[in-house]
């Protein structure tokens, strides 16, 4: 992968930028990389220590395991919809989707092997798109190559409509509302995304208000595009930061992570055509922490 090193990371000593790098994800694993020689600043082996001084460039080689490195592991798993070609999973919320430095093992990959999960990069079978590791709800998996490059061409197109539930603290201007404004890695924080980007990328979300609380909002969110933390990065954009989102400004103690659940999943099947529909409803620990708002 290649990485541009932003102006604010001026002074940075290289182990450290590249351990916030959410493919490299902890100081460990920058290290080994550093150590195996497989990183170049400006084209140029340097020292842990080396200090950036902004605007060069990062190239870095990350090893993905095979596929056939995997071991299936017994996760619970609630599949909402399936057929011999793909299935659509409701992930639970605290579930990486992939291995990556730091989770090697209890990913929701390693899950999908036992439903005959395959096709794509190796090491991802059968993934088309993700959700965080702190965001619950529906994923669409493919089961076969073919149906793996078909789903893909679908998500291009923007034939996957993905149906989300947020709550977001402060009151909504509006009873329904479109957001669009591109987004990419933040100049100065690599674990952010946000509009201060060097590399933006078009992003569209739309929202509708459902219900109203007391210093909250429950919105219904919908995506055009998928960008990394889109929903997330969007919400706190326009001042309704989503309730438990620790990077882009709401902690909340009380629910540990963020309120964010994908509920709604319905594309045309890519290779019988009829049209496909899976719902996922609230969480107990979402809807507990709502329940509990609302008394």
């Amino acid at each position: 992968m290649r990485v541009d090193v932003p102006a604010a990371a001026a002074g940075l000593r290289l182990d450290r930028f590249l351990a916030g790098l959410p493919e490299v994800g902890s100081r460990s694993e920058a290290d080994r990389l550093l150590g195996a020689g497989v990183v170049r600043v400006d084209g140029v082996e340097q020292a842990r220590s080396h200090r950036l001084a902004g605007g060069e460039t990062i190239d870095l080689a990350i090893s993905r395991p095979p596929d056939d490195a995997l071991v299936a592991e017994e996760l619970p798993l609630r599949i909402a919809w399936e057929d011999e070609h793909l299935l659509v999973v409701d992930k639970p919320a605290g579930v990486v989707v992939h291995p990556a430095p730091g989770h090697a093992r209890g990913t929701l990959v390693h899950g999908l092997l036992a439903h005959g999960a395959a096709g794509g990069e190796a090491g991802r079978p059968g993934i088309v798109h993700r959700l965080d590791r702190d965001t619950s709800g529906l994923m669409v998996v493919a089961r076969s190559e073919e149906a793996h490059r078909r789903l893909r061409a679908l998500v291009r197109r923007r034939e996957l409509e993905r149906t989300y539930v947020a709550l977001v603290r402060g009151r909504p201007r509006s009873r329904a509302g479109k957001i669009e404004a591109p987004i990419g890695r933040d100049r100065s924080d690599p674990l952010r995304h946000s509009l201060e980007t060097d590399r933006p990328r078009e992003a569209v979300t739309y929202f509708e208000v459902t219900r109203l609380l007391d210093g909250y909002a429950l919105l219904r969110v919908r995506l055009k595009t998928g960008r990394t933390h889109q929903i997330r990065v969007h919400l706190a954009a326009i001042g309704l930061p989503v309730v438990g989102d620790v990077l882009y400004g709401s902690p909340e103690a009380a629910l540990g992570r963020q309120f964010l659940h994908a509920c709604r999943l319905a594309f045309p099947h890519p290779l019988g055509g009829e049209r496909v529909e899976a719902e996922s409803p609230l969480p107990a620990d979402l809807q507990s922490f709502l329940d509990r708002l609302a008394s």
